[in-house]
């Protein structure tokens, strides 16, 4: 079992910047991708950015070049480094974690991007 822990989201002005944190509980043994989704109003959850635990990274479109996904192997954490945001960037923001191949996710964090 493992639990997350996300913090950093908020309300920001377009063209502001925020950073998503989330902490893993446990062993790092068995952990290989982590990553973030979200889920905006009346929409379907949609992957926004992963990294393996070699560093390879995989951004959705809408967010390529102004999202960044880092992790911390020996913490257990994984952060997204939110630039330039859109108001469609507005959505609750799930932590993720698949740990001996099965998926976690954390409670979610809010952000919210004002025009």
């Amino acid at each position: 079992q493992v639990q997350l822990v996300e913090s950093g989201g908020g309300l920001v002005q377009a063209g502001g910047s925020l950073r998503l944190s989330c902490a893993a509980s446990g062993s790092s043994l068995g952990i290989n991708v982590m990553g973030w989704d979200r889920q905006a109003p009346g929409k379907q959850r949609e992957l926004v950015a992963t990294i393996t635990k070699g560093g390879r990274t995989n951004y959705a479109d809408s967010v390529k070049g102004r999202f960044t996904i880092s992790r911390d192997n020996a913490k257990n954490t994984v952060d997204l480094q939110m630039n330039t945001l859109k108001p469609e960037d507005t959505a609750v923001y799930y932590c993720s974690v698949r740990k001996f191949g099965v998926d976690y996710w954390g409670q979610g964090t809010q952000v919210t991007v004002s025009s």
